[in-house]
């Protein structure tokens, strides 16, 4: 993806950069945010650089998917990676519908490539988009709040929802973290999709 990417005007003339996906990339699990915070856009690293980052590296590290202490702004991750759905920040709003959709096929290329076998919507937006393409389920069934810390079966992957990080407790980063220690890193949580064994 170009780093001077013209797609969003509104967004180029306000962002500081582009906020590119991150990580492991042979990994089986993929974060995927609304958009960048200011901190991850002053880092260039998606979810570092303030409470809510350091509160998801965290949960990477005691899941074992990090290295590095959850303050780093370049965290080493393994079998991780962390993108967005929107790669610009607005200072003043979210990302519109467009945004989201400008940036879809650089998100499609990365799930393409990477392949993971399980993908973590952060947040109500992700979750919904998220939703559209890879279960069977109305995008208005899904709620990350009720849904947090929770499995649900895709097609082809299997999606872990975490609530928005404006609303995560480290209560909630907890439960997240026992969820997948005990229901899905417990269990050979691998799909059929012809992958080469690691």
């Amino acid at each position: 993806m170009d780093e001077d990417c013209p797609n969003c005007p509104e967004l180029v003339a306000c962002r500081e950069r582009v906020v590119h996906g991150y990580g492991d990339a042979g990994a089986e699990i993929i974060l995927i945010g609304e958009s960048p915070t200011a901190a991850a856009e002053e880092n260039g690293v998606p979810f570092t650089g303030d409470e809510a980052g350091r509160r998801i590296q965290r949960v990477l590290g005691e899941l074992g998917l990090s290295r590095s202490d959850p303050n780093a702004d370049e965290p080493e991750l393994q079998n991780v990676y962390l993108t967005y759905l929107a790669r610009c920040r607005h200072p003043d709003r979210p990302a519109t519908d467009g945004e989201v959709a400008n940036c879809e096929p650089f998100r499609n290329a990365e799930l393409r490539m990477i392949n993971p076998e399980l993908i973590v919507p952060v947040g109500q937006r992700a979750l919904k988009e998220l939703a559209v393409e890879y279960t069977t389920r109305a995008p208005g069934s899904f709620d990350a709040e009720a849904e947090h810390a929770t499995t649900v079966r895709g097609r082809g992957f299997e999606l872990l929802p975490m609530k928005d990080l404006e609303e995560l407790t480290d209560e909630d980063a907890d439960a997240f973290v026992e969820h997948v220690l005990e229901n899905v890193f417990s269990r050979d949580y691998r799909q059929t999709k012809g992958r080469r064994s690691r």
